[in-house]
């Protein structure tokens, strides 16, 4: 089974890539935000539990978020892989990942991520914003914050990864084919 974190900072082509490799690769995609949202509607018993934090203002535990992961793992046991997208976002929501899938038998096979300079995520994410009207994308002093708590909390996941040697690198610049040929060719190299 190939199970691929895909992992970048904001701006750097994550959903555009995700949604070739999903139909390349045949794999389920796991977006946590998709999840989250999914539980809420159906009024899951883990859903239930996430509307409580969201409308407190509180993030919604990793616990709860595995939780979810998991029941969309378990009705997908016939998929040829999953891609995990805007999750692990942390070391500690790594090891989770980890520990729930080993009890399943399975594992990450590798962590892609897409490696772009700063400057040129800020010029993306402003185009972003005025074409897709998100307030988050047209102001360059949030843009600038996101990508800090980007390179601050979320990039440590990279070691946890790499000290695992299931890391790659991918340069996340070039045109969308340019960089989707270079996923696929380090996806094609581990499986």
């Amino acid at each position: 089974m190939l199970n691929i974190v895909l992992f970048g900072p904001p701006g750097a082509g994550k959903g555009t890539q995700a949604a070739r490799l999903i139909d390349k690769y045949e794999l389920v995609h796991l977006s946590t935000g998709d999840i989250l949202r999914a539980e809420i509607k159906a009024e899951s018993q883990l859903g239930k539990e996430a509307k409580n934090f969201m409308e407190k203002g509180e993030l919604v535990p990793d616990s709860v978020v595995i939780g979810m992961i998991e029941t969309k793992i378990d009705s997908n046991l016939s998929a040829k892989g999953f891609i995990f997208d805007g999750f692990p976002r942390t070391t500690a929501q790594a090891l989770a990942l980890d520990t729930m899938l080993t009890k399943k038998h399975l594992s990450i096979t590798l962590m892609l991520a897409l490696e772009v300079d700063d400057d040129e995520l800020i010029k993306r994410l402003l185009l972003r914003g005025k074409d897709s009207g998100r307030a988050d994308d047209q102001d360059q002093k949030i843009i600038e914050n996101r990508i800090h708590v980007y390179n601050k909390e979320t990039a440590p996941v990279i070691d946890f990864y790499d000290n695992q040697n299931k890391f790659k690198a991918v340069t996340g610049v070039g045109s969308i084919d340019e960089i989707f040929g270079r996923l696929c060719n380090a996806i094609d190299a581990v499986k």
